[in-house]
This record gives structure tokens, C-alpha cells and sequence, in this order.
């Protein structure tokens, strides 16, 4: 076996057994740093394919960005103190059935089609490319996007400050 399928082993097995830790988990704190190395073995799995930026990416968003705001979500919020945080189950047993039948029927159609063979060619960074095609071609599609986000973002704010300003009221 090769080094680099040694190391997309560990990543596919990383994603999925975190993942399963995110579904099975009773603990919502738990079910988030395990999301962490779901984002961390999806990433990886995405530098196998070629797909730097995808990668980089997902790091910076999922992982910089959405899981942060999950954790602070959680350990900050002075009411989850108070609450019991277990998640609950609901239809287990249906809900095995089904994902066990849906990964048998993804596993018939894997092993039924004729996969063709393709030359593995040295793969090229695709940042510089994806880089200059935003500043150039799609220059305008990202900046009205990026003002979009920005709206969105002072929108959010606002709704914020009014929600904190109500909640300081009513104590």
C-alpha cells in the first residue's frame, strides 16, 4: 500500500466515524467537536481530489467560521446552562432500516457500474486559476455577492441589538 492510500483511509475513516459521533451523540458539546473532525476529514478527502481551493475553503468556512459560531452558540448562551442539553432520539429504529437500506443500494450501483479508467495526470494548483477568474470575468458577480454578505451581516446585527435591547427590557 502506498503512503497516500494510507492517508485517504485515515481521512474517509476519520469522516466517518466522527460523523457517526455527530448523529449518534447524546452530548450536543460532543456532537460539535466531533463536526470539527468531520470538517478536518472532508477537507482532506477534497486535497485527494484536486480540489485545493475546495479544501482551503471548507477549513475556512466550515471549520473557521460556522463550527466557531456553533461552539460560542453553545457555550455562551446563558440559558443552554440551565437546560438539560441531551439530544433525543426519535424513530431509531426506522431511521437505522432506512440508512442501512440506502447504503446497500449505494453499494449495489458502486459495484454494478462500469467505472471507466482514467490516466492519473500531476495535478496543478487550481487557486491562481479560480483567483484570477474572480478579479477578472467575474469581477462584478463577486463584489454584488460580497455586498449582499454585507447587507446581511449589518442586518443581523441589528436584529441582534434589537433582541438584546427587548431581553434587557424585560428583566
Amino acid at each position: 500500500m502506498v503512503v497516500s492510500d494510507i492517508l485517504f483511509i485515515f481521512f474517509a475513516a476519520l469522516t466517518l466515524l466522527s460523523a457517526c459521533v455527530v448523529v449518534m451523540s447524546n452530548r450536543l458539546t460532543h456532537a460539535v467537536f466531533a463536526l470539527l473532525f468531520t470538517f478536518f476529514g472532508v477537507a482532506g478527502i477534497y486535497v485527494f481530489l484536486g480540489a485545493d481551493f475546495v479544501a482551503a475553503a471548507q477549513v475556512i468556512v466550515y471549520v473557521g467560521g460556522i463550527l466557531v459560531l456553533l461552539l460560542f452558540g453553545v457555550m455562551l448562551t446563558t440559558r443552554i446552562y440551565d437546560l438539560n442539553m441531551l439530544a433525543e432520539r426519535v424513530h431509531f429504529g426506522p431511521s437505522l432500516l432506512v440508512t442501512v437500506l440506502g447504503f446497500f443500494m449505494l453499494v449495489f450501483v458502486i459495484w454494478q457500474t462500469d467505472w471507466p479508467l482514467v490516466e492519473v495526470k500531476a495535478m496543478a494548483p487550481t487557486t491562481k486559476e479560480i483567483g484570477k477568474q474572480l478579479m477578472t470575468q467575474y469581477l462584478l458577480p463577486f463584489e454584488v455577492a460580497a455586498i449582499l454578505l454585507l447587507a446581511a451581516l449589518i442586518g443581523a446585527a441589528s436584529l441582534a441589538g434589537r433582541g438584546a435591547e427587548a431581553g434587557e427590557a424585560e428583566a
